[in-house]
Formats: C-alpha cells, structure tokens, sequence
C-alpha cells in the first residue's frame, strides 16, 4: 500500500522551539521564561495568518510539561508527555475553536474542565484558536476564571485580529506580537524542504513563492505544494510564475526603459501584451508602482537592504536604477497612485491606464514650449529658407541688421560717469527679457510653419534634457520675473505672491496655498510657469508640488474689518483705491 501523502504544511510543522521559522526573538523569550520559572497564567498570541501562532503555543504547552528538558530550552521528544503531545494522546493540552464554540455555553463548560487538575505533568494548558471570535456574554463569562485560574492551568489565546479583543482581556494576558516571516526566511525554508524531498528548484522561483505567500509560511508551503505538483519535482521560475499567475518583472524592466527613451507606443503596446494574457488593469497598475518602488529604494546604497529578493535580481534593479534622475520615483509613483485611486470610479479603466502609461512617457521629456508643433498635430515644419529665397513677409527684427547697417554711423558720445554696476551678463534678466528669449514661430501660410533661429543655450530637442545645477535664489529670482512678465493678471500675480517655493531636494519644490481653489487654479496655470521656470534655471527636471497650507484653510466668519485689512495687506492697489475715493469703515 502506498504511502498515504502529507501535504507540507503539515509534515514540516515546527515541533520545537528551534525549528520555528522567522519568530527568533519571540521563542527566545518564551525559553526564558520556562527555564527561569516565570510562566504567566494567561497568553495573547497575535500576528498575521499562517506565521506560527498556534505551533508555538503547541510547542510552549508541550514543552513546559516535559519532565527532562534540554540545557537549550528544549522538549525532549522521549518522556511520557512528550510522546503523548507527539501522538495527540495528551489530556494536558486542550485546545478550543472560538469561531465555531462562541457562545456562553461554551465558554461555561470550558471553565468547569478547569476545575479538574492535571492526572499526569504539571499543567493543563488551553489553547483557544480566534479568540477574537467570542461573543461579548462569552467574553464576560470567561474573565473572572481567566484572571485568577488554578495554578496548573494556563491559557494561550491565538488571534489575527488583536483589535476585536475587548480590553479587559487583553490587560490580563501577556502578549506576544508575532511579525510576518520575511522572503529570505521563507526561501531558507523551502531550500531546506526541497533538499528533503530530492526537488530541483531555481532561487528565483523561490523567491517568487515566498513573495506571493505575502509573509505567511503555511501559505508559502500550500504554493510550494501547488507548484510541485505541476512542476514534477523540477521547479524553474518560468513554470512558477505560470502556476501561480505572477506577472513576469521583465515586463515591468522594459516598461521603465520605455519611460526613459519617452517611448510611447511600444509602452502601449506592452501594456496589451499584458492584458492578452489575461492579467488584470489595477494588478498591472499596482505591480508597476511596487516594481517603480524597488527601483528607487535600489537607487541608494542605504535602502538596497529593503530590496526582498535574491542577489541576482536585485543586481538588475540596481543597474536600472543607476539610469534613472530621483525626481522621476516621485513623480511616477504619484501618477501610479492615482490612477490606482480612480480605477474603479473610471468608466473607461483601459484609457485611465493608458493615459498614465502615457504621462510616464513623458516626465523625462522637457515640456514643450506653447509655440511648438508636434508631429501628431499633423504640422510640417519647414527649415528656414536661403536669404536669396526667404519670404517678403519679415518682422522688424530680421531687418534690423540691414538698417543699420546703411545709416550713417554716429558720432559716439562722451562716457557718463555712472555707478559702479554688474556686468549686464551676470545681472538677472527681467520676465520680457526672458519672454523674448524664447524661439519665435513665423507663419506664413494656413498650413506652414517657418521656425525662426533657436537663441543660443536653448536646445529644442526632445532628446536633450537639461540639468545645470541652480540654487533656490536662482529659482526665486525666475518666480519673480514670471510675476513680472504678466503685470495684468493680477489672480496669478497674488496668488504667486504669497505661494513662494520651498526646497525639498535639488529638484523637488513646494509651494502653499490658502485653499483648494487656488491650487485648481495653480494645476491651470502649471504648464506655463513650470516651463518658464525650466527655460529660466535650465534643468527640465524641476518639479512643483502644490500644496494646502492647513494652517490658513481653517473656515471661519469673517468680520469686515478683516476682511478690509486681508484685501490691504494681499493688494498695495487697494489701499490706493480708498484713498482715492474717500472710503473707509466707519
């Protein structure tokens, strides 16, 4: 007769203290406890599903009834109790499944079993599975024998969800918090299994498995069963990943190259790719901000510990990380995120994410200036013709060298002593000076585009990107002569006033403003202003942040002196206004 077969959560169950997987500072604790003869009436055990809550109270009830421990702390798996726990014989240990026995007469009869001491060993241990399970009458019912029960007895009570115990449980119980098994534990684990059971597996598959169990070790041994078995004891990451339908990170590495180079339809067409076989939208969206994520916690030196996955793969996440400016982490990971937040109010998802796949596309490109033409709006440009074949139509700036020219020269008059000054070069070019610095678009027919002559330290290439480093006075000195380059908006001029830049990093900005209407106004007037300050400082990899000042968004009334001396302060005109007409607030 064959071997009846046991699955691997159960055959490999830890059965002693040594054995536990990833709970070392916890069973530590525990060892102590029982060689110093410190045990406690009451446990709490909590923690996520599946990381060795009910093993260790098992464990912990074996292992304080044994009659021989060992110098480490041990069970010694030969005395009578010992072997009775080993053969699930023991009268010493009870355990108790609060999800299906909830009710007060439950909990009743539990408390008359108390009664009767141990007939063999030290202790009566009880062990109470989701104990957050119990009705509020049973929770009641159990408090005054959980607070002064016989010495023999000893309660473990095991739960998921720690918050749903009432307080005056949990003041009575020493608590143990268990923490989820990290993926080079699990690994370690399976490597250990795999070499038992003579099964060939590749350290990525491994990995693969240990992430998908999400910090859990039984449910990392129910993945690794599931992929033995279709893998017929030869697991590579190819089948791991098809069994288990993990989506390949390579698609994601090459989604990112596409974002870099500003590829915009091989990005797309590798998002189909993805949706042919059968993977979901928001899957994709959160699997690219989790891989985005590991990029830049790959980036430096100091976060690579954080990366939970093998040398091998965390080398190629480093090597792409080397590629990418720290402004682009930030920004795309936002625009993952909210495309993650509207996806289920989008009425059309496949567009929500092809739009954000599109706008990743293009945060390594510079922001084009508002007078250029892209190909896609169907626009030919046409290069400047020669002098011989130029148009007649021309500005007055294309004459002015020829005027000049035929005039008679002047006679240059005497130099004015005039106060010492920087030279014009180095003095900060006012927002005109910097508006007329900009390539001008001469049209000369519906459909041409003539392209005047790029001014010099301007490149309009979409391939080149501009970094010069700039300093926050530069930047301060730009915002300024945007304000001064639109004298007739006064909303801009205000709002820009009082929302002045503030430094996060070399290439990340914020600014504050009073409510959510100015920052929608903000969002509106984003592209201009942020393409003016580029041109201005020359590094197309600023970026603004705009923000509420929760300081000054508190709503309140009013009063009309208030309001007067707010308009005063926000607006010189203002006061001028009053003056000038006579008014004021009696």
């Amino acid at each position: 007769m064959a071997q009846q077969y046991i699955v691997s959560a159960r055959k490999y169950r830890p059965s002693t203290f040594r054995t536990v997987v990833g709970q070392d500072a916890l069973t530590h604790t525990l060892k102590s406890a029982i060689a110093g003869g410190r045990l406690a009436h009451a446990y709490l055990f909590c923690g996520p599903r599946g990381v060795g809550k009910t093993t260790c109270a098992r464990i912990f009830a074996k292992t304080i009834n044994c009659t021989n421990i060992t110098p480490d702390g041990e069970a010694c798996n030969e005395c009578d109790s010992c072997r009775a726990f080993n053969e699930q014989q023991s009268f010493n240990i009870i355990e108790l499944d609060a999800a299906s026995n909830n009710g007060v007469d439950d909990i009743r009869n539990l408390t008359e079993q108390v009664r009767i001491p141990p007939q063999t060993g030290r202790y009566k241990v009880y062990i109470i599975d989701e104990v957050h399970m119990l009705s509020q009458a049973a929770f009641n019912a159990f408090l005054k024998t959980l607070e002064e029960p016989p010495e023999y007895a000893i309660f473990i009570l095991a739960t998921t969800e720690k918050q749903k115990v009432i307080p005056t449980i949990l003041s009575r119980c020493q608590i143990y918090d268990f923490t989820r098994i990290t993926v080079s534990d699990i690994v370690k684990q399976l490597q250990y299994i795999c070499e038992e059971e003579h099964i060939q597996a590749e350290p990525a598959a491994l990995n693969v498995i240990a992430q998908k169990a999400d910090g859990g070790m039984r449910d990392a041994l129910s993945i690794f069963d599931q992929v033995t078995a279709s893998s017929e004891g030869n697991i590579t990451y190819r089948s791991a990943i098809d069994n288990l339908n993990v989506l390949d990170y390579d698609y994601y590495f090459r989604l990112v190259e596409c974002f870099l180079s500003g590829n915009v339809p091989e990005s797309l067409l590798i998002y189909k790719e993805i949706r042919d076989r059968g993977f979901d939208s928001q899957f994709f969206v959160n699997g690219l901000a989790q891989h985005l994520r590991d990029l830049m916690v790959a980036s430096t030196p100091a976060t690579r510990t954080l990366l939970e996955m093998n040398d091998e793969v965390s080398e190629q996440y480093v090597q792409q990380a080397a590629k990418i400016h720290p402004a682009f982490f930030y920004r795309a990971l936002d625009l993952c995120n909210t495309c993650d937040l509207n996806y289920r109010t989008s009425t059309s998802k496949q567009l929500l994410v092809e739009l954000t796949l599109v706008k990743l596309c293009q945060i390594m490109a510079p922001t084009p200036l508002p007078t250029q033409q892209t190909p896609a709006q169907g626009i030919q440009k046409i290069q400047s013709a020669p002098a011989a074949t130029a148009p007649a139509r021309q500005t007055t700036a294309t004459k002015a060298p020829a005027s000049q020219a035929s005039a008679p020269q002047q006679p240059k008059p005497a130099p004015q002593p005039t106060t010492a000054s920087p030279p014009a070069a180095d003095r900060p070019k006012s927002g005109r000076q910097m508006m007329a610095a900009t390539p001008r678009i001469y049209i000369n027919k519906p459909n041409d585009i003539v392209q005047a002559e790029e001014p010099s330290g301007i490149s309009m290439s979409a391939s080149a990107v501009r970094r010069e480093a700039f300093d926050e006075n530069q930047l301060l000195v730009a915002w300024q002569q945007y304000i001064d380059a639109h004298p007739h908006e006064q909303v801009i001029i205000n709002t820009m006033l009082m929302a002045t830049p503030q430094k996060v990093n070399d290439t990340l900005y914020e600014i504050y403003v009073e409510n959510q209407g100015q920052v929608q106004f903000m969002e509106s007037r984003k592209a201009s202003i942020m393409q003016f300050l580029r041109d201005a400082v020359k590094n197309d990899m600023l970026a603004i942040d705009i923000k509420v000042n929760e300081g000054v968004s508190e709503k309140r009334i009013w009063t009309p002196r208030e309001v007067v001396e707010g308009l005063k302060q926000n607006n010189p005109k203002f006061t001028t206004f009053l003056k000038d007409f006579g008014l004021g607030l009696a």
